[in-house]
């Protein structure tokens, strides 16, 4: 005896995205592994509104299942649009206690297909611009492209041993990198950096073997591996990214050698019932250990351990928490305000230093703090943040703490 058993499976008749303004429907169409005539699966379609909850141009997004007729179902996603043309204003104080500011107008939809284009203009008391091109799905779903070009100008403090000295340091640069998605947690990005750098004396104690001017000519070779398994809703993100960064450097001169850099960063975020996020990074780098003033591993207020200073030692290597419980006070439809406790813990290998050096308490930083963050629901990455840093670690002659201010969440 025999049995034939025949099921139907449901089938997708149509797909149809609702909501977009700016952004094009065929951009959204061309980026979703659902189609039109396959089989329905809630698999493959919440696949896609993690992928399109990750676009620029997307503030939220959901979908709805009708059933049409017999075992024919439409598929209708919607989404809530960013407002993606932003202004970039920053205002702070430098090593020397100039007055800064950063102008600058990005567009992260750029013509409705989610390509970043923009630039800005900094005057730190020397000028800086920079321009930028992003367009992760240039050629298609998988390939895209991103062109840099630099020009960097900043007073930077550099330390000799017990002696540090101001130099200004710029850096012109031009960069093309080619972005290779290989699945929706799973991206690569590759490419070559060209650039100059000039470092000129300007003040402070060196010995005569320092030199007082370098013009180095140098070239980048730049790798980036990213696995991003999170999820976002609104304010609220939940789930695990890590983010490699390796790079060589080849310089013909004889003052520094071709160097390697690498680090690693692991973001770990949770939601914690309706109103609090638990947000995570821990960062850890190496570098070819060179003992020389001009290591590439930075301790500054805007980048690790807020409190600290501004750039206010180097070294090879670097391992640092940063943890945060964010809690929503105040939530509507256009504004979301949350508050933040923080814990940022570092420790560094010195220039030339051994690995032990991130055990000694003289490396060890330990600043705790409490923060503001005013969050637009309807514009991207518009988050105004302020926090204030207190030292908890005894590092005598170290900052006891002070405010630090930015565009976007700290991490």
């Amino acid at each position: 005896m025999s049995f034939t058993i025949s099921s139907q499976e449901k089938i997708v008749s149509k797909v149809l995205i609702k909501g977009e303004k700016k952004t094009k429907p065929q951009f959204l169409y061309n980026l979703l592994s659902l189609k039109e005539g396959q089989v329905l699966d809630s698999v493959t379609l919440d696949k896609d509104i993690v992928l399109l909850k990750r676009l620029p141009s997307v503030g939220h997004a959901f979908y709805k299942v009708i059933q049409k007729r017999n075992n024919f179902y439409d598929v209708i996603i919607t989404i809530e649009e960013n407002i993606t043309i932003n202004p970039e204003i920053n205002f702070w104080t430098t090593t020397n206690n100039q007055f800064a500011y950063k102008l600058g107008l990005y567009d992260y939809n750029f013509l409705g297909r989610n390509i970043t284009l923009g630039g800005f203009y900094q005057n730190n008391g020397f000028d800086t611009y920079a321009i930028n091109f992003r367009a992760s799905n240039l050629f298609s779903k998988k390939w895209g492209l991103a062109i840099n070009h630099q020009n960097w100008k900043s007073e930077e403090p550099l330390y000799f041993e017990n002696e540090s000295a101001n130099y200004l340091y710029n850096n012109i640069s031009f960069e093309i990198l080619g972005l290779f998605q290989i699945n929706l947690k799973n991206e690569i990005n590759f490419g070559i950096n060209f650039f100059n750098e000039k470092y000129q004396y300007l003040s402070g104690n060196i010995r005569p073997s320092i030199p007082r001017f370098l013009d180095l000519d140098k070239v980048l070779l730049k790798f980036v591996y990213s696995y991003d398994d999170l999820d976002y809703y609104y304010q609220y993100t939940s789930g695990f990214k890590s983010v490699l960064f390796a790079q060589f450097v080849t310089s013909n001169n004889a003052f520094q050698k071709d160097f390697l850099i690498a680090w690693n960063d692991f973001f770990y975020f949770k939601r914690i019932g309706e109103k609090a996020n638990w947000a995570n990074r821990v960062r850890f780098g190496l570098s070819s250990n060179e003992n020389s003033p001009f290591a590439p591993f930075a301790i500054d207020n805007n980048i690790n351990l807020r409190g600290v200073g501004i750039l206010v030692d180097r070294g090879t290597g670097s391992f640092v928490l940063n943890s945060e419980y964010r809690y929503t006070l105040y939530d509507k439809k256009w504004l979301a305000i949350q508050t933040n406790t923080f814990l940022d813990f570092g420790t560094w290998r010195k220039p030339g230093g051994a690995l032990n050096d991130f055990t000694k308490s003289d490396n060890i930083r330990v600043y705790s703090g409490l923060g503001l963050r005013f969050i637009s629901k309807k514009i991207y990455n518009a988050t105004f943040r302020i926090d204030y840093g207190f030292r908890v670690s005894n590092n005598s002659g170290e900052s006891k703490g002070g405010f630090v201010f930015g565009i976007g969440q700290y991490f």
